[in-house]
């Protein structure tokens, strides 16, 4: 298994809904399809809001987790596919 490494980080912790979208929205514009993001959210409802943006505009979260050094940070690796 290869270990996807993000070309940019978008760190939203502290920061609640709509803030993350709009974040992470306006750094996949900054990078080249196929490239990969990393998030760093404690909003609970940016999993639920990621995965329906990513659905809505062709893009793919290859992996949500929970940070292991930082309880209730959530980390989101998402593929620009378009």
């Amino acid at each position: 298994m290869s270990v996807v490494k993000p070309v940019l980080t978008v760190d939203v912790r502290g920061e609640m809904c709509p803030m993350p979208v709009l974040k992470t929205r306006q750094a996949i514009t900054q990078i080249n399809i196929g490239d990969v993001i990393e998030v760093l959210a404690t909003d609970p409802a940016s999993k639920s809001d990621l995965e329906s943006w990513a659905r809505k505009t062709g893009n793919k979260i290859v992996a949500v987790e929970e940070a292991e050094t930082q309880a209730g940070v959530y980390r989101f690796l998402i593929q620009r596919l378009r």
